[in-house]
């Protein structure tokens, strides 16, 4: 990055950074007809790696029960590298939590198809993620924490 001070922002790598799928009732469950329930678990997060690098994540877990039996769980963490200099705190946050889950997104979705498709089940679309939602969900709810706590204390 260059020595100005300009907000800097570059996605430099996305990648898998851990991927688990499971058939357990395999070959019985494909003798089935095929009418599954879907449960899905998101989250997201971010770490620093060093002064200008941001690591952020995607993980999932799909579960699909069929006739009460597990037909398939995929596990995936989809995490990408950015790269940010010069960002305000209160502009990096909401970059971390939402903007760069939403880069990350397709591919997770991506890769989640794949490997169901691959595990000779029918393709799964997942349901486009509003992060930006989300994110300002979870800060609404870090806020009310906050406040909370603070009305907790005594004064002297």
């Amino acid at each position: 990055m260059s020595e100005n001070n300009q907000p800097q922002f570059a996605l430099q790598r996305i990648y898998i950074k851990d991927a688990s799928f499971e058939a357990p009732n395999a070959p019985v469950v494909f003798t089935k007809e095929w009418k599954p329930e879907i449960k899905l678990d998101l989250n997201s997060g971010a770490r620093k790696v060093d002064d200008t690098h941001y690591e952020v994540f995607v993980k999932v877990t799909v579960t699909a029960t069929n006739e009460g039996e597990t037909g398939f769980l995929v596990e995936l963490v989809q995490a990408g590298l950015f790269a940010m200099a010069n960002i305000p705190e209160q502009q990096l946050k909401p970059m971390l939590g939402a903007m760069c889950p939403n880069i990350l997104f397709p591919y997770l979705r991506e890769s989640v198809d794949a490997m169901v498709v691959k595990g000779g089940f029918p393709p799964l679309m997942l349901a486009p993620i509003n992060f930006d939602a989300l994110y300002q969900q979870k800060a609404a709810q870090e806020a009310k924490a906050a406040e909370g706590e603070n009305a907790e204390q005594p004064t002297h």
